[in-house]
C-alpha cells in the first residue's frame, strides 16, 4: 500500500470535519447575528470584552488537547472577531504606521474582522478615541525593562476615555536593513523605548553608528525601506511590510522583555469574573500620607498589583501615584476600598476596570 491510500482515508476524515466546522461556524454566526439584533434594541455596545474574556477563559479550561490552550484561544478569538463584525466592524485607532506592536495589541485583543486606524503618536490615537473617529484606541502603558511610558500616564490623568481592556506582548526587536547588511549604514533608527530596550547590544556591536529616535518603529521601518544607508529597529512584521532583511534578530537587552498595552475607549466593562481596576491618585504632602492613602486596601483585602508615580508638574514637588489593584469596581471589597480612598485622597480618578490579560 502506498502512503497516498493510507493518507486518503485520514484526509477524507479531514474533510468531512472541515465540513461539520463550517457548517458550526455558520451556525454560530447566526446565533451570534440574533445577539446583535437584541442589543441593537437597546443600543448595547457591539464590543463587550468581559463576555469575550469569560469565553477564551472556558475553552481554555475545557480543551481536552493535543492542541494547546493558547492555540485554541487563538482561533476563538478570530471567530468572536469575525461575528463581531457581522454586527458592526470595530475601528481601533494605534500608535503606527502598520507592522508596529501596538497594530500586533490591537489585533491580540480584538482579532483582525476590525478596522485598524494607524496614527503618528500617542497623542492621536487618544484624540481619535475622544472624537469617536474610532471606536478604541490601543496604547501602550508600560514595558518590562524600561518601565511606564510617560506619555500615556499623562494623557490617562486628563482624557474623559476609560481603560477597557489590556494586552500583554513578547517584545523581540530585531535589526534590519534593506540589503540585510550593515555595510554603508550611518544611521539606526528606531523609538526611543527600543533604542533604550538594545542599548547593551547596541553598544557592544554598533557603538559608533548614529542613533536616532522616531514616532515609532513602523515608522523606523519605512524609512530603512526607503534608505539603504538607514537601519530599523523593529518587529519582524514591520519589516515585511516595508520589505526590509533581517541583520540581526533578538537583539532586545532583556529576552523576556514583554509591553503593556491598555484599549482605551468610552465603554464601562462589567465584571468578567477575573478583573483589575486602575486609578490616580494624590495625597496631602504631609508625613504618613502615602501610607494612610493606601491603607484602606489591606483593610478591605484588596491586592495592589501596581503603584507607579509621576511628578504633577506643579513645581511643589507633589505626585500622582498610578495603582493597579486586583478585582473589579463593583466588586463589593474594591467598591468599599474605593469609597474610603476618595475620602483619603487629593485627588481620585478611576481609569477602568477591565479582565486581566490573557
Amino acid at each position: 500500500m502506498t502512503m497516498d491510500d493510507k493518507l486518503k482515508p485520514l484526509r477524507d476524515q479531514i474533510d468531512a470535519i472541515d465540513k461539520q466546522i463550517l457548517d458550526l461556524l455558520n451556525h454560530r454566526a447566526r446565533v451570534a447575528q440574533e445577539v446583535g439584533h437584541v442589543k441593537a434594541e437597546t443600543s448595547a455596545p457591539v464590543f463587550r470584552p468581559e463576555r469575550e474574556a469569560q469565553v477564551l477563559r472556558t475553552v481554555a479550561e475545557r480543551n481536552p488537547g493535543p492542541l494547546l490552550a493558547g492555540d485554541v484561544q487563538t482561533v476563538f478569538r478570530e471567530i468572536m472577531s469575525a461575528c463581531r463584525a457581522l454586527e458592526k466592524r470595530v475601528t481601533v485607532a494605534y500608535l503606527g504606521p502598520a507592522g508596529t506592536f501596538s497594530e500586533q495589541a490591537v489585533y491580540q485583543q480584538f482579532g483582525r474582522a476590525v478596522e485598524g486606524l494607524p496614527c503618528a503618536s500617542i497623542d492621536e490615537v487618544f484624540r481619535a478615541a475622544e472624537a469617536g473617529t474610532a471606536d478604541f484606541g490601543v496604547v501602550p502603558v508600560e514595558n518590562s525593562t524600561e518601565g511606564a511610558i510617560n506619555r500615556t500616564l499623562d494623557l490617562l490623568l486628563q482624557t474623559s476615555l476609560l481603560i477597557s481592556g489590556e494586552v500583554s506582548l513578547p517584545v523581540h526587536h530585531s535589526l534590519m536593513s534593506k540589503t540585510g547588511s550593515m555595510d554603508g549604514i550611518t544611521r539606526i533608527c528606531a523609538h526611543s523605548q527600543a533604542l533604550a530596550q538594545c542599548q547593551s547590544w547596541l553598544n557592544q556591536h554598533y557603538p559608533n553608528i548614529e542613533r536616532l529616535a522616531v514616532a515609532s518603529n513602523g515608522e523606523a521601518a519605512r524609512i530603512a525601506g526607503e534608505d539603504q544607508a538607514v537601519a530599523a529597529i523593529a518587529g519582524e512584521i514591520a519589516g515585511q511590510n516595508y520589505d526590509l532583511q533581517v541583520v540581526n534578530a533578538h537583539i532586545q537587552d532583556d529576552p523576556h522583555n514583554r509591553t503593556r498595552f491598555a484599549v482605551i475607549g468610552r465603554l464601562q466593562t462589567a465584571p468578567s469574573g477575573k478583573d483589575q481596576t486602575s486609578l490616580v491618585l494624590s495625597v496631602p504632602n504631609k508625613a504618613g500620607a502615602v501610607y494612610n492613602l493606601l491603607a484602606p486596601l489591606a483593610k478591605h483585602g484588596v491586592s495592589m498589583t501596581r503603584f507607579e508615580s509621576r511628578p504633577a508638574r506643579m513645581g511643589t514637588w507633589e505626585y500622582y501615584f498610578y495603582v493597579d489593584v486586583e478585582g473589579h469596581a463593583k466588586d463589593e471589597k474594591v467598591a468599599n476600598a474605593l469609597d474610603e480612598l476618595k475620602q483619603n485622597a487629593a485627588f481620585f480618578k478611576l481609569l477602568g476596570s477591565y479582565p486581566f490579560s490573557l
